[in-house]
């Protein structure tokens, strides 16, 4: 009898790490997790780690044989920045990637008569407002408006949300008989701040690397103006959140597709957050044209009453609480030592 399991992708990331590490406290089966880079070494010893490629079918295959999935937590991605430099790589990975464990999923759920759970973190990528002005008369779009992403990382999450509806509500539709669905859940995530893994290639990095080089005591040249403004959210309640949304009664969820936040800020009162707190902080503005537009594609702060309403979505964090109590101790802690 196949032993059941959780599996993890894209594991060694920043969520990757937070979720593994939380997962493995609260849950109690076994958990798979992966990524083309190992883990650290607090983490490699809770779980089943794999070092490999989301794209390796042959991989996928061998795991099914051996376990039970009944949840799947897709974070692999190549992230915005990075997926601009390497286009073909990033639909490789973000959509052929989602697109083969989707699969799985389905066959599984079929074959079982059980649905395996897919939680897939989606991004404010997906939003395109189109205009400075549309982005100012429009603070808080819901999750089916402005969806004109201008990056690869958004076409590509934008797409990996339309194909889990897909293979959750469509999947063999013209088939004879009735298979059983995947059970697919997305967030779409705000910008995301760590205390405890450094930025590696997300637009929204211009945040965290602030306050990773403020506590260093070096200079900081942000790369978007003073009054870009977007939301963000600390990195304990993303993970909390795809845990809430994993566990929601199916019934309860009107949508597969939830917006999240936590709190909006501008670059500017960013830097005012670490200025407070690293008095000597060197910050200045050096606005890069291109990631200046993509940052101005992005909304203000996005609307999340829908999960709010359905699975009692509630941030822990707002901004005071994320610098004063996660992020500002911990990265201190981290240069200290």
């Amino acid at each position: 009898m196949r032993k059941k399991a959780t599996l993890i992708t894209g594991a060694a990331g920043e969520v990757g790490q937070a979720l593994v590490e939380r997962v493995s406290q609260q849950e109690n089966t076994h958990i798979i997790s992966m990524d083309i880079k190992p883990l650290p070494p607090e983490l490699d010893s809770k779980v089943q780690h794999i070092v490999g490629d989301i794209l390796d079918k042959s991989l996928f295959n061998r795991l099914v044989s051996e376990y039970d999935i009944t949840h799947i937590y897709h974070l692999a991605a190549l992230l915005s920045t990075s997926a601009e430099y390497q286009p073909m790589l990033a639909h490789d990975i973000n959509v052929g990637g989602t697109m083969q464990l989707l699969q799985l999923a389905a066959e599984q759920s079929e074959w079982k008569r059980n649905p395996v759970k897919f939680i897939f973190p989606s991004s404010v990528a997906a939003f395109g407002m189109g205009s400075l002005e549309n982005k100012a008369a429009n603070p808080r779009p819901q999750e089916w408006e402005w969806n004109n992403p201008i990056t690869m990382y958004g076409c590509n999450k934008l797409y990996g949300e339309t194909l889990g509806i897909y293979y959750s509500n469509h999947y063999k539709q013209l088939a004879d008989d009735n298979p059983t669905m995947l059970d697919y859940r997305c967030v779409r995530f705000p910008g995301l701040i760590s205390a405890y893994t450094v930025p590696s290639g997300g637009t929204s990095d211009y945040g965290p690397e602030m306050l990773h080089a403020a506590a260093q005591g070096k200079p900081y040249a942000c790369f978007v103006r003073e009054s870009a403004a977007i939301s963000f959210m600390a990195m304990p309640d993303a993970v909390t959140s795809l845990i809430q949304v994993a566990s929601a009664p199916r019934e309860k969820l009107k949508h597969q597709i939830y917006n999240i936040t936590a709190f909006s800020l501008s670059a500017e009162e960013f830097a005012e957050y670490v200025k407070k707190h690293f008095p000597d902080a060197e910050i200045t503005y050096e606005s890069d044209i291109n990631r200046q537009r993509i940052i101005d594609s992005w909304p203000i702060d996005m609307n999340d009453d829908a999960a709010r309403r359905d699975w009692g979505w509630n941030p822990d964090y707002d901004a005071e609480r994320a610098f004063s109590e996660y992020l500002v101790p911990n990265i201190r802690k981290r240069y200290e030592s």
